[in-house]
């Protein structure tokens, strides 16, 4: 089959973004499949260096092209570009429109792709939604516009793996919403993409990858779903709790509120991502540096019991490195104990840690079995054709 694959890697030309979308064409390179990469979200290219849209994407398209030349993925993509309606990677118009007219799946990784008539024409378009609650708390009629762009497709997907659960309080909109999880390249990870440096930040510290927040809270049935701040800060005083060593690579978020000063005292070690993780091999290198990857979620998978987990941390177990991550109500789906462990309170997570540091190799051991079992890129792909 020839499939489209959509997603934002040019958009947003950073690491873990990277890893997010190019794993799905990976995926489904590996059964066979004619597999494209199609970028055409209707927005205008984000500058990394200005930090603000920019109707010049020649920065993205070099990263983009970088990518998929790295990937061994060659010509097999297509950029479109907002402001002027211009095709990069396949540039003449009519070629690139005929190669997404003949597909016969269209793969839409996080509602990247905005539909116009020749993708909407795709036969069959598959939604993956991997930020639940606040994805579909859009999905009403004072939104019309995303809840018909939602609709348009016929099959629906998401991270969230409790949505339709007793207990789940992420609205349907009336939609059948199918589990599913990040597509892993396992091979891709089981590899060194950077030479080996004789001093590493992450060497010996439990770490992960976040923004403070993304964005603004959601109001949703008289209740309000927050961002990981909020999470955070009820475990703040960990590092003051446990000897391990915690290095954070933390975005500011929007409003720059980060309080930086504030979570240093507690025993937190903050680098900036966009200095320290500019691109897909430095957030490889990051992550297979590290001990073991601590990590929150977002207030609003929490609070909605959503049973979304993390796309990061499924790297992190590819690379054989331990997650004690915060259970969002996914322990209900994936297992807890070898390689991964939830916690929802400060005592479960301060006993995550002790128990992954006293057998380290067994949870290492364990993590890359985990990734193999419920994440490798084939199978979940082959689940989403299903």
């Amino acid at each position: 089959m020839r499939i489209l694959v959509t997603g934002l890697i040019g958009q947003y030309a950073f690491g873990g973004v990277t890893w997010d979308y190019i794993q799905y064409v990976l995926g489904f390179r590996a059964l066979g499949h004619d597999v494209w990469y199609l970028e055409d979200s209707a927005n205008w290219a984000y500058d990394p260096v200005k930090q603000e849209p920019s109707a010049d994407c020649s920065h993205n398209v070099s990263y983009l092209e970088r990518i998929m030349h790295e990937f061994d993925l060659g010509d097999r993509w297509i950029y479109r570009n907002e402001p002027d309606g211009k095709y990069h990677g396949v540039t003449d118009e009519r070629q690139a429109e005929q190669i997404i007219a003949s597909a016969d799946v269209l793969v839409n990784v996080s509602g990247a792709c905005w539909l116009r008539p020749i993708t909407a024409g795709v036969k069959t378009k598959l939604f993956l939604d991997g930020d639940p609650m606040f994805t579909h708390t859009k999905l009403d009629e004072t939104k019309p516009e995303y809840l018909e762009r939602v609709l348009a497709h016929e099959k629906h997907f998401s991270f969230g793996l409790n949505i339709g659960q007793p207990g789940c309080k992420v609205p349907t909109a009336g939609l059948k919403w199918h589990p599913t999880v990040q597509p892993i390249a396992l091979d891709w990870w089981e590899k060194t993409l950077m030479p080996p440096t004789a001093r590493h930040t992450a060497d010996g510290a439990w770490t992960t990858v976040m923004n403070w927040a993304s964005y603004k809270p959601e109001e949703f049935a008289g209740e309000t779903y927050g961002q990981k701040d909020i999470e955070f800060l009820r475990f703040s005083e960990l590092p003051q709790k446990t000897s391990e060593k915690f290095v954070l690579a933390m975005g500011q978020g929007p409003g720059k509120n980060r309080p930086t000063e504030y979570l240093e005292s507690l025993g937190w070690k903050i680098i900036e991502p966009d200095l320290h993780l500019p691109d897909y091999a430095s957030y490889h290198d990051f992550l297979s540096h590290s001990k073991a990857e601590w990590s929150i979620a977002k207030n609003g998978y929490v609070k909605s019991n959503s049973g979304w987990f993390s796309c990061r941390s499924a790297c992190y177990l590819a690379a054989g490195k331990p997650v004690v991550v915060q259970d969002t109500g996914w322990s209900d789906h994936l297992p807890t104990g070898d390689g991964v462990l939830s916690f929802r309170t400060m005592e479960e997570a301060v006993d995550g840690i002790e128990a992954v540091a006293r057998n380290y190799q067994h949870h290492c051991e364990a993590a890359r079995v985990y990734a193999r079992t419920y994440f490798e890129a084939a199978k979940v792909c082959a689940e989403l054709l299903e």
